[in-house]
Parts: structure tokens; sequence; C-alpha cells
């Protein structure tokens, strides 16, 4: 084969792999959490979410993940609450262990009108990627930094699943994340409280695509010791719309 044309091929090969190596995906949800807990939330209110992903290269050594999420529950569906994570996987060595680097951060609003911050988070470890019976799914546990105005060392442990039946017309995924920190943050709030808590956050959905890239389906989001102290889970549903482009 010239060398020319083939040099052309693997050029065109590598690209190809990098565009579907990446992936942008946008949802529209509605929340239905006062009306599953009215006693704790005063409204149902629209929810958006994106996210980017990409495979750094062709070789396996890492992935980089951008997710940004707003809650419209303020004053007029106004943006009362945005969050954004950010991750960073990486691999230089044989074995299929990845670095794992994270951040995640935020702010709000609460009634009448005052912010608050969504803590800092700074997260190092590893994680493990793999497929089990057609299902993609990812472990990781980290060594995480919480900074509160009095700063919480803590371990985290996330993990991912996903997987697609019926040739991917019906997307079933989710992640949980879960890790402890100091129940004193060092604010008037948290005085004389001593010792950690245990925490997690999970967003289980199911998507049903319409047509290549649209899919309408449903989404979860569990809290634990996040919205309240009590020991309790928070479950609450959404109805939503995705594109994946």
């Amino acid at each position: 084969m010239n060398s020319n044309i083939k040099s052309n091929l693997i050029f065109l090969c590598l690209l190809l792999h990098s565009v579907l190596s990446q992936a942008q995906d946008f949802q529209l949800h509605y929340d239905f959490r006062h009306t599953v807990d009215p006693k704790l939330n005063p409204k149902n209110f629209p929810m958006i979410s994106f996210q980017y992903f990409k495979e750094i290269d062709t070789l396996g050594t890492g992935s980089f993940l951008f997710k940004a999420q707003t809650f419209l529950d303020g004053e007029k569906n106004n943006t009362n609450q945005a969050f954004l994570q950010v991750s960073q996987s990486l691999r230089f060595w044989k074995p299929k262990v990845y670095l794992s680097l994270n951040y995640s951060g935020g702010l709000g609003i609460a009634e009448p009108s005052f912010g608050y911050y969504i803590r800092n988070s700074f997260g190092v470890g590893v994680a493990y990627p793999f497929q089990w019976k057609g299902a993609w799914i990812s472990a990781a546990a980290l060594y995480r930094y919480n900074a509160f105005q009095k700063g919480s060392h803590d371990p985290q442990f996330t993990f991912y699943f996903g997987r697609g039946f019926l040739n991917y017309k019906i997307f079933v995924e989710g992640s949980i994340v879960a890790w402890t920190e100091n129940r004193n943050q060092g604010i008037e709030y948290t005085k004389g409280l001593t010792g950690k808590k245990f925490a997690f956050f999970g967003d289980p959905q199911i998507w049903f695509t319409i047509k290549k890239g649209l899919a309408v389906g449903s989404r979860v989001s569990l809290y634990y010791h996040l919205l309240t102290d009590k020991n309790i889970v928070q479950a609450y549903p959404t109805v939503g719309t995705r594109y994946k482009f």
C-alpha cells in the first residue's frame, strides 16, 4: 500500500475515533420532589444538566469529564443553585488502573435572599473501569479534601454503571458518590458537633430513544445526609428529555 494512502487512512481512523470518543449530553428535567416530599420541598421545578465527556486519545491513557447542573427553583423559576464537576483520569502504564483527579463545587441561594456555598471538594485516587455482562462499569477510591472553614480529610468512593438494551434503544445508567466529612464544619451552625458523618448522592436513570440523539426518560436523585441531618434516604424522581451530540 502506498505510504501516503496508508498515512491518510491512519489519520482518518484517528480523527474518526476522536469524534466518536467524545460526547456532549444536554438534559432537561422536571423534578417532582415537592409532590413526593412536600414538608421539606416547597415546589416542583425544572432542572438543566450539561455533560461533556472525551477520551484523551486512542491509547486508552485516560478521559475527561465536565458536568454542570442548575436547579430552576427560585422565584419565577430563576436559577437557585448551580453545581459543577470536573474529573480527569490518566494512565501511562500497562495495568488498567487509572490515576483519578476530581473537583466539585457550586453556589446556591436560600430564602429569603442569602447565598451559600456548595463547598469545594478536591479528590485524588485510583479508578478501575471494566465491562461485565454487557455493562460499562467504573469504580474509584479517592482521598477527598472538603474545603469547609475547618477542612475535612476523608475517603470517597465513586461507582458508575451503564448498560444498553434492545440495541441501545433503552439505556440504563447512573452513578453513586459516597464519602465522609466532619460534622463540625467550622461554622456557627455546626459548632459543638464532633466526629464524622457518612453521605452519598446517586442519580440512577433510564432513557428511551425516540430518534438518533434524542431520548425521553427519568432520573431519581438520591440524597443521604445532604439535604437533612436525619438518617433517611431522600429519593426524588423526574421526567426529562436528553439530547446527545
